[in-house]
């Protein structure tokens, strides 16, 4: 993916340009001034890996190293020129959605998968590095081929992911579920080697306009490929630290 810059677009532009077209992976940082910073995925030429962009200012946005130890840092500001390989990665990137983002995939008006993202970055020096993960988590009982993505298996490598979400194959179905409290809740995995990993419950079918999501349990594919059916919602619902992700989105 490439926000397709003309050539005279200065780097700064094309910052401005990737806020502009992908609200869905703007994360606000309200405890330092209101910045706006998102994560971005290079696979292009150039030094690949993942970046986090940010706006501190109207006139300055700042390029770092996903891990800090990589040394990448790097202001842009109007015109001033930045190193080809920063300007490479600023052009030929792809954003990624925000960290907490829950998204459906649809097929046939109806959420068969959900998207959970992860992605925030390290904050210290000595913060263990866990790189960005879209993890899908399909509906219990859903057949494979027929109902799942088909970048079940690696989200990131998928160069068409923002085509989905303009097609509207991809929704953010966030605001479904904080107007829907007390109806969707996360229930983590109970072995902790798996701490990003879970459950997700919908208690009851929740409509939203040109989809709706089912009732059901949905977790991690390769649980449902090895054939290993997930607990019963009650039984996912007694168990220790289940949340209701309205509280967790707002």
């Amino acid at each position: 993916m490439t926000i397709h810059a003309p050539s005279d677009t200065t780097s700064f532009e094309a910052c401005l340009r990737l806020f502009e077209r992908y609200p869905l992976a703007i994360t606000l940082h309200r405890a330092d001034a209101g910045s706006l910073s998102m994560v971005l995925s290079s696979r292009a030429s150039g030094p690949a890996g993942f970046y986090v962009l940010t706006q501190a200012r109207d006139d300055l946005f700042v390029i770092r190293s996903w891990n800090r130890h990589d040394g990448v840092d790097q202001a842009v500001r109007p015109g001033e020129p930045v190193p080809a390989a920063i300007r490479q990665v600023i052009r030929a990137s792809m954003p990624l959605p925000h960290d907490g983002a829950l998204l459906g995939w649809v097929t046939d008006s109806q959420v068969t998968a959900l998207l959970a993202v992860r992605c925030r970055p390290p904050e210290r020096w000595d913060d263990t590095v866990l790189v960005p993960d879209i993890q899908v988590m399909p509906m219990a009982g859903t057949g494979e081929l027929l109902h799942w993505p088909s970048f079940t298996v690696s989200p990131l490598d998928d160069g068409r992911f923002w085509e989905y979400v303009e097609w509207g194959q991809i929704v953010d179905i966030g605001p479904l579920i904080i107007q829907s409290a007390g109806r969707v809740f996360w229930v983590p995995s109970p072995d902790r080697r798996s701490a990003r990993h879970g459950y997700i419950v919908v208690m009851g079918n929740l409509p939203a306009g040109e989809y709706w999501l089912p009732a059901g349990v949905y977790t991690d594919h390769w649980t449902l490929r090895e054939g290993i059916e997930p607990p019963s919602a009650g039984q996912l619902l007694a168990l220790p630290g289940a949340v209701d992700l309205a509280d967790r989105l707002r």
